[in-house]
């Protein structure tokens, strides 16, 4: 995994991070006033979307969020009786809220983002119940304070936040850092950025108008992860990470002389699934998918199909593309993985076939220590002047077919049908 690539730098900071940048550039420097009206309304607004967006997109994770850090503020608001404070119990709850806040977000990251178990839901509620009681506990006026709360090591480090409280804060970002790098999940942005939104909160001092704002921007990153995740459940597909058929149409629209387009087509792929089943077919799909997202030659890549990928070259041309694409079928053509065939269930493949008669059905190659290989047939189309995009990927799969035809596992590149008449070429030409 290349934590630096554009892709997980997309998926760290949009949308949780700029909106985070937004909210401290506008508040600190003073660009928007803060009357408390104003305050009360925006952070009950968010807060309601919030709740609303997570129980209707059944987001377990962004629901237990909102509520607990609705519970954390109101305790604040609470023992501190709306204002910061320095001392006493609206000290203590400020002290332990700290902890738990963070403590908690790590915790939901070991959370399923959709569980239906009763007994998972039942759990966490019980936990911020028991939470709640103690910190109102703690906060007793006669409650003796624990020392561990307000532990230091480092002296110089003037901020609001007790320092047990920062390692727990940096614990729990650095888990939700990592499940973005590795997964590049809208949601665990969310909950990283609005974890960092309430450690500004905190610093503020929790209650107040600023603390109070910070809060609500915390709130409003949650709602606005939903909102990106439904995004990315609609335009990339969830199995292989690529652009799906969706985001493929939109971008036709946009797409302008010159481009090249390429169709790609695994080899053998119903035998795959009907020989080794559908989890070694999902494989192969994730792996090929993987080599088509780093194609070069600025080609972007989509799954249009089961087994079908579209790759587009804005403002390039076949000569531009065509090698990037050969070393894109060796790299294919030279990766294999192990076949588990003691922890699948094996298909043996149909006989026959009621459209076109007894047949043997063809196998993909294996080797003798159970290893599976796995090529890609590609047709290449470029687009012309007068020719619609439409016609475009039709001769792109015109080309593909052509190379399924004549062996498999091969370009071919499709000829324009102006160019056909002028020079009587062939049809296709292999590259």
């Amino acid at each position: 995994m290349r934590f630096w690539s554009a892709k997980t730098l997309k998926a760290l900071i949009v949308p949780g991070g700029f909106i985070l940048l937004g909210a401290v550039l506008l508040l600190n420097r003073g660009w928007i006033p803060l009357p408390l009206s104003g305050v009360s309304f925006f952070y009950a607004a968010v807060f309601i979307a919030a709740l609303l967006l997570a129980w209707r997109f059944h987001s377990t994770r962004v629901l237990f969020c909102a509520i607990m850090l609705l519970l954390g503020h109101r305790a604040l608001e609470f023992f501190g009786q709306g204002r910061v404070v320095l001392h006493g119990p609206g000290h203590v709850a400020f002290e332990v809220v700290a902890l738990l806040i963070p403590f908690n977000f790590f915790l939901l990251t070991f959370f399923p983002e959709r569980s239906s178990e009763g007994r998972t839901v039942f759990e966490f509620l019980a936990l911020l119940f028991f939470e709640s009681v103690f910190v109102a506990v703690l906060a007793r006026p006669d409650q003796s304070v624990l020392g561990f709360l307000h532990y230091s090591v480092i002296r110089s480090l003037h901020l609001r936040i007790p320092q047990p409280a920062i390692v727990v804060f940096l614990i729990a970002c650095g888990r939700l850092l990592y499940r973005v790098a590795q997964l590049h999940k809208a949601i665990d942005n969310g909950m990283l950025w609005a974890l960092a939104a309430v450690f500004l909160a905190l610093n503020e001092g929790g209650a107040g108008r600023l603390g109070t704002v910070y809060f609500g921007v915390a709130g409003f990153i949650l709602a606005s992860s939903i909102v990106e995740n439904s995004y990315s459940l609609a335009y990339r597909d969830e199995l292989t990470g690529l652009d799906s058929r969706r985001a493929f149409n939109d971008t036709l629209f946009r797409l302008k002389h010159p481009y090249s387009v390429a169709a790609v087509d695994i080899d053998h792929f119903k035998s795959i699934n009907d020989t080794y089943g559908h989890d070694t077919g999902d494989q192969v799909l994730r792996m090929v998918a993987a080599k088509l997202a780093r194609v070069g030659g600025g080609g972007q890549a989509f799954r249009v199909g089961g087994e079908e990928f579209t790759i587009l070259f804005p403002g390039k041309n076949v000569k531009d593309v065509a090698d990037h694409l050969q070393l894109l079928r060796m790299d294919i053509e030279s990766s294999s993985f192990r076949i588990r065939t003691g922890e699948e269930r094996r298909k043996i493949p149909r006989e026959t076939d009621r459209r076109s008669g007894p047949r043997k059905p063809r196998r993909p190659a294996t080797s003798t220590s159970g290893t599976l290989s796995v090529t890609v047939s590609v047709g290449i189309a470029e687009s012309q002047p007068k020719l619609p995009v439409e016609e475009a990927l039709q001769l792109a799969d015109k080309a593909l077919y052509r190379a399924k035809q004549t062996g498999r596992n091969r370009i071919v590149i499709a000829v324009p049908p102006g160019k056909l008449r002028r020079q009587a070429r062939p049809k296709s030409v292999e590259l």
